[in-house]
């Protein structure tokens, strides 16, 4: 390797005096371009900026004409200059006009160049324009040569990416880094969210690019690679990452990069060739990623996300960052961007600042997403590509209704959901003048609402919404943000203060709903090809006593002197519930024995969600105090559907005769035996829903705090009973040719009912 102490690194060192000096951004170009020439004993140095209409512009030049600037423009894939800017990949020719992409631009006057190096302007693999030099005489440029055009080229990035280059951009036009994109998505939760982006895992600007000491900064590089082996081999040999599936093969995956020798040695290249540790990472990361991200095969282009983390991570290794966006730094209308997330790393988060999240990965029933909707916030996931497109405090919407993302949207785009969002928050003003209504029909029906809830961020929506109470508590909530098993002490306080918090009102805590697809970081997990009707709920609860022993004990000893309310998840056979009840006694005798105050009343119930279940309400209802349907999982298993299945998931209304027949039988059920009935689930939660819900004789329903005011003001002008009439008559009819949802649409209108 030649020593490269001289032109290259005097070349660096006078970019980086150029940048700190208060030029204008025009004068800052024409001097730059001037000094990569000078450096590089090149006729020709010229950089071409990538606009948001795909065209690249000539911004500055020095030896071609300058009276091209900001006239001579190429599009993208067009001539040399384009076809660089498209492949992300540098071109070095020895006879430019020879190449079948050249194309001749007059105004330049380039017709007397014969030799062409170009290279591209790289930010996280993306071309923001090309930088290139030229001579007259036919030569190829040395690798070092290239090595330092490219190296240069970073600088350039820079200064696009701060948006230095608006003041001499044409009125009307806009760069290629700052125009709008919208990524569609699957929305996880509803909702509109306008806010600024937050990146869940900064991206780490280098501004340092130039080393002074070559052999400090490989051994800075030596030590931060060690750190970030030795955090993998850490978070491998843990025990709660099980020994096969995906986690691991992802960390796997992390290890093998971080060993890779031919990674290893570019690092090391470009550190020798100028650069500090962490702008040679940078410098590799881009190159790498440009040329990945024209593969098609997804299973190298799942590879190149993965190594595009463990750079970053390699890069806050040599920065020594540790901490996440402080309190007062955090923005108050936040979007967190993010690829993938924990659901405790959301609630690190300033809840009130939230205005929503954006996932590359998860699922609907991921822990985050779950916590997410608990929160109230709209979530969009599979927002494939968003991270790298998006930087920290840009303006972006996110429509959790259509699972759009709209990053650094158009000002018509802007003020069209501010309209939705002002319109949205006029009517939950109107919303909450109803909270101190009384939630009764027309005619004189009064309907108990109750809120769906699992953290203690939820209770404030209690008396926000109206809510009578929380018809539903998901305990496993607690479970799953823990990084341990929580231990019976910290299950009590957290259930005391729930009922704390309640004030009063009640509140129906469900046992452990886990397992299945819904794993906990610390308790080892099958695999299943069907989790949803695997080991979960109550079926792990009973194999694993101690577990739910300790629940139960936690909760009784919560609520003594008041009453207590739980049910069981996942009830198939009416045995199972015998089983948890005798678990129950046991509690109440030990707690007893031991001198601990009870609760007042004790209130036993279970979850009706499985279809087995329809064949046994009678034996059900003589076992339990209150039976609450599960709505969800009861139409998906009823219906045979998979909800998180796109192709099928909305192949089947819950609003069609047969679900809506079964929901009757069950309420027919507690009718006659005199067993409260609750529905809690997302049909609770939808105004035309939950108005057939009433209909067929529900007079409780649990749903988000955010469809109460909808559903109350829905059912203050609804006559139930006329309503009962009309759903009876249809759900008799054998030959229907109209739809429920029809009949329920046409009753609302023709009865001013607001849907």
């Amino acid at each position: 390797m030649r020593d490269l102490s001289g032109g290259p690194r005097v070349l660096l060192k006078r970019l980086r005096e150029l940048m700190a000096e208060p030029l204008e951004p025009q004068e800052r170009l024409d001097r730059i371009v001037r000094q990569i020439a000078g450096n590089m004993v090149a006729e020709v140095c010229s950089v071409y900026v990538l606009r948001a209409d795909g065209v690249l512009e000539l911004y500055a030049t020095e030896g071609l004409n300058k009276e091209a600037v900001h006239l001579s423009q190429l599009k993208m894939g067009q001539g040399l200059v384009g076809t660089i800017a498209a492949s992300a990949q540098p071109l070095n020719l020895s006879d430019a006009q020879s190449h079948p992409a050249f194309r001749y631009l007059p105004e330049t006057g380039e017709e007397i160049y014969h030799s062409f190096l170009g290279v591209p302007i790289l930010r996280t693999g993306r071309s923001l324009g090309v930088l290139v030099v030229q001579n007259k005489a036919s030569r190829t440029y040395r690798e070092e040569e290239l090595e330092a055009l490219e190296t240069t080229a970073m600088v350039l990035a820079e200064m696009i990416a701060t948006g230095e280059l608006k003041k001499i951009t044409k009125p009307g036009l806009e760069l290629d880094l700052t125009r709008s994109v919208t990524i569609d998505g699957d929305s996880y939760n509803e909702g509109i969210g306008l806010g600024y982006v937050v990146l869940h895992e900064p991206r780490i600007v280098v501004t340092n690019l130039l080393n002074e000491d070559t052999d400090k900064e490989i051994g800075r590089l030596a030590e931060a690679l060690g750190s970030l082996r030795i955090s993998i081999d850490d978070m491998l040999s843990r025990r709660d990452v099980s020994m096969e599936g995906e986690h691991r093969d992802v960390l796997e995956t992390y290890r093998m990069f971080a060993h890779d020798q031919g990674w290893v040695r570019k690092l090391e290249e470009a550190v020798r060739n100028g650069l500090t540790a962490e702008a040679a990472v940078e410098k590799v990361q881009s190159d790498t990623k440009a040329r990945m991200m024209r593969l098609t095969d997804p299973y190298l282009r799942e590879r190149m996300h993965d190594f595009e983390d463990l750079a970053n991570r390699l890069l806050r290794q040599l920065i020594g960052y540790s901490g996440r966006t402080s309190a007062e730094g955090f923005p108050n209308d936040a979007i967190i961007f993010a690829r993938a997330m924990g659901a405790a790393e959301l609630l690190d988060y300033p809840r009130a600042n939230i205005r929503g999240l954006v996932l590359e990965e998860g699922a609907v029933t991921s822990h985050v997403v779950i916590v997410a909707r608990a929160m109230g916030i709209p979530v969009i996931g599979q927002a494939t590509g968003i991270v790298a497109l998006a930087e920290n405090g840009d303006s972006v919407i996110i429509d959790g209704d259509g699972g759009h993302v709209h990053l650094r949207p158009m000002a018509d785009h802007q003020r069209s959901y501010e309209e939705k969002v002002r319109f949205r928050a006029r009517r939950q003003e109107q919303f909450r003048a109803l909270r101190s209504v009384e939630p009764v029909t027309k005619d004189g029906k009064r309907i108990s609402l109750l809120m769906n809830a699992g953290l203690l961020v939820d209770l404030p929506q209690l008396a926000e919404s109206g809510a009578e109470g929380i018809g539903l508590f998901r305990t496993e909530l607690q479970f799953m943000i823990a990084s341990t098993m929580p231990k019976a002490e910290e299950q009590e306080i957290f259930y005391r203060n729930v009922i704390k918090q309640a004030g009063g009102r009640v509140v129906t805590f469900r046992t452990l709903d886990i397992g299945g697809d819904k794993v906990v970081p610390y308790f080892r997990a099958h695999e299943e090809e069907n989790p949803a009707l695997g080991w979960r709920a109550i079926r792990l609860s009973l194999d694993r006593p101690g577990l739910l022993r300790t629940q139960l004990r936690a909760m009784l000893k919560a609520a003594a002197d008041i009453e207590l309310k739980m049910m069981v998840p996942m009830v198939t056979e009416v045995s199972e519930i015998r089983a948890v009840r005798e678990l129950l006694q046991k509690e109440v005798q030990h707690l007893s024995r031991f001198g601990h105050s009870l609760p007042r009343k004790l209130q036993f119930g279970a979850m009706l969600e499985v279809p087995a279940l329809l064949w046994q309400l009678d034996e059900l209802m003589e076992e339990v105090d209150f039976v609450s349907v599960g709505s969800n999982d009861l139409f998906q298993f009823s219906m045979a559907v998979d909800r998180g299945n796109a192709r099928v998931s909305d192949r089947f209304d819950p609003l069609d005769r047969p679900f809506l027949r079964i929901l009757r039988d069950i309420v027919r059920a507690g009718q006659r035996n005199k067993t409260p009935v609750t529905l809690c689930g997302e049909l609770a939660g939808k105004t035309i829903s939950a108005m057939a819900l009433l209909g067929i004789g529900f007079r409780s329903i649990s749903m988000s705090p955010a469809s109460i005011g909808p559903v109350k003001a829905m059912l203050l002008g609804l006559d139930l009973k006329a309503l009962s009439t009309v759903m009876e008559e249809a759900l008799d009819d054998k030959h229907p040719t109209t739809s429920m949802r029809d009949i329920l649409v046409r009753f609302a209108e023709s009865h001013n009912i607001p849907l």
